[in-house]
């Protein structure tokens, strides 16, 4: 049962009240958790109200007024939350760019959002701002978060800014006062600054009402409260973790930041989280590893978990499908428990109670097992444009393979092309200075959403695929691209996958390998090559990966399957252009980039 949540004693319009209301009804010892000298160390709810007061404060010293943009580049830690609430407690509105962004993208979202000030967190991002400043008309300042024993002429540090607000209040905290008060719903909180999978970044204009609404329908969704504690690990310049924590602070969680994405493991196990946001990615190669692992144990070993997977699988799926549980299955499965699945948890931290999944569709398989071994993941589904939530399971009503029921104030239908369409208070105002691809978009009052999806009768949403993304073979056939990839990444053999095909004859792909596994196999075929590159181009090894391609996806329809394939030495990269900074393949970019690879596939 969801518990009562605390509730405010006005309602919540802003991002500002969700703020104040927070830091009244919950005064926590550690609201925030960052690890510093080798250890997490709590930062006050009251800590943490007086930063984002003095940060306010400073960046209204500094000339920023109601409406103008203040940019933020940095990775997460608690200053992007206190740069973020301080920007908009002034009613300035955020715009957060990726930290892997290089110079050149950097310049190009300063000069279009037309930002004043730009706060970023290490010397290395200060140095591409620097690179880039002489060419922003607009930017007047750089806030630097690190400390240095000298700052940099052309910026302030950031300690600098919060004493430089704390002086301006002791003289007159009226006026920022007046300036808190005079931030209203419909005002924009925040430019943000789509991955561009499809073409240039459009600036997306959520308002505070946006924004504040998907956070109280969440938190009416899930079953959450002031005991539980986050790990957070996701970007927060986009917005799916940016709400969630959002939602974390709403509810009183503690909010514990991972020192990088490479070091979640470590964190899980320091931090002992209950509730994580992450994206399909980090399953699939939390999968990959437990599979491999139990594939490299002992023989014993293997058995053993062989047998507590099974055991977990049939109870799961009488759970799933309402079936009663006999004793054996039962006494069976606490065995397995105890010696396999609880082993497994404890590496998350022994304390998680679910994941959230976003960002990306989810493959059913996944769900299926991380549920199997006691870690339930609730997926959902949104766009930057919805703030992010459309829909979500819920704890108490999910369904895998599907994102679960929209939110209680978010409507959502199939156009009869069978686009997703949704109308709600979380829809953007709009794009920022484009106004017709504004039009385009909420065409009909309804946001389109470019994906293609399905509603069941008792309205949980399906999302197939992205309406640009799907392959139309040249017999006709629609093929998902999507669907097939999600299918191939569990296979500890492939690291990633590309589905191409569109206007040929058949389906192909381009497959990155899993190295070690490859290497590995190639011992046991007895193929001896130069190095890693002619390893892949052996016609044993290509012949060896495409069987397991076929197996892993036997159940598609056969215009489905793939029937050739070519193999890359190295991954897709956010630097190479290959993958948004959200871990999505950029289609046409990496169709465009390997075309003559693609071209040969079809030679014949």
């Amino acid at each position: 049962m969801i518990p009562a949540k605390k509730a405010p004693a006005a309602p919540l319009e802003t991002l500002v009240d969700l703020l104040e209301h927070a830091c009244e009804a919950y005064q926590k010892p550690d609201a925030l958790r960052v690890k510093r000298d080798g250890s997490y160390r709590p930062i006050t709810s009251a800590e943490l109200r007086e930063s984002v007061t003095h940060a306010g404060a400073g960046l209204a010293k500094l000339g920023v007024h109601k409406g103008d943009r203040v940019a933020l580049l940095s990775e997460n830690r608690p200053e992007w939350a206190i740069s973020d609430l301080g920007i908009l407690s002034i009613g300035a509105i955020n715009v957060p760019f990726y930290a892997t962004l290089p110079a050149a993208q950097i310049a190009g979202l300063l000069l279009d959002s037309e930002a004043s000030v730009i706060v970023v967190s290490t010397p290395l991002q200060f140095e591409k701002v620097s690179s880039i400043a002489s060419r922003i008309p607009s930017l007047r300042q750089i806030v630097l978060m690190d400390a240095t024993a000298s700052p940099p002429p052309n910026a302030i540090l950031f300690s600098a800014l919060l004493e430089m607000g704390r002086t301006a209040l002791q003289k007159d905290r009226a006026t920022f006062e007046a300036m808190r008060q005079q931030v209203e719903a419909d005002d924009v909180a925040s430019i943000i600054y789509t991955s561009g999978t499809t073409g240039m970044p459009k600036g997306v204009m959520l308002t505070h009402r946006n924004i504040v609404t998907n956070v109280l329908d969440c938190a009416e969704a899930f079953d959450i409260s002031d005991s539980d504690v986050a790990l957070s690990f996701l970007p927060l310049c986009h917005i799916f973790q940016r709400t969630v924590d959002y939602l974390m602070l709403h509810l009183g969680v503690s909010i514990a930041y991972a020192e990088s994405f490479e070091t979640v493991p470590q964190n899980m196990q320091e931090v002992r989280p209950t509730v994580v946001a992450s994206v399909p990615r980090f399953f699939e190669k939390m999968y990959a590893r437990i599979i491999d692992a139990m594939k490299s144990s002992p023989p014993q070993k293997q058995k053993l978990m062989t047998w507590a997977l099974a055991v977990g699988k049939e109870y799961s799926r009488r759970i799933l499908n309402k079936k009663p549980i006999s004793i054996l299955l039962k006494l069976k499965h606490a065995v397995a428990d105890r010696l396999v699945f609880s082993k497994l948890r404890q590496k998350l931290g022994g304390r998680l109670r679910f994941f959230i999944s976003g960002g990306a569709p989810l493959d059913k398989e996944l769900a299926d097992f991380f549920f199997s071994v006691g870690a339930l993941i609730l997926e959902g589904y949104g766009l930057t444009e919805t703030s992010p939530v459309i829909s979500v399971n819920r704890g108490n009503e999910y369904r895998f393979g599907t994102v679960g029921k929209a939110l209680r104030h978010v409507e959502v239908k199939i156009a009869e092309d069978g686009e997703i369409l949704t109308r709600g208070p979380s829809v953007m105002l709009g794009y920022y200075r484009r106004e017709a691809e504004t039009r385009e978009a909420l065409d009909g009052g309804w946001f389109h959403t470019g994906d293609i999806g399905s509603l069941d009768r008792d309205g949980f949403l399906r999302v197939t695929d992205r309406k640009k993304d799907l392959i139309v073979t040249a017999s006709g056939k629609n093929v998902a691209p999507q669907k097939i990839e999600g299918m191939l990444k569990t296979n500890p053999y492939f690291v990633n996958v590309v589905v191409v095909g569109d206007k040929r004859p058949f389906v192909s792909a381009l497959v990155v390998p899993n190295a070690d596994k490859v290497k590995a196999c190639a011992g046991q075929m007895g193929l001896t090559c130069g190095n890693y590159l002619d390893l892949l181009r052996a016609a044993p090894m290509k012949e060896f990966l495409l069987a397991q391609i076929q197996s892993s996806t036997a159940d598609l329809a056969p215009f489905e399957q793939i029937k050739r394939i070519e193999l890359l030495e190295k991954d897709f990269t956010i630097d190479a252009g290959e993958l948004t900074p959200t871990m999505k393949i950029r289609r046409r970019f990496v169709e465009a980039k390997y075309k003559d690879l693609i071209d040969k596939i079809y030679v014949d």
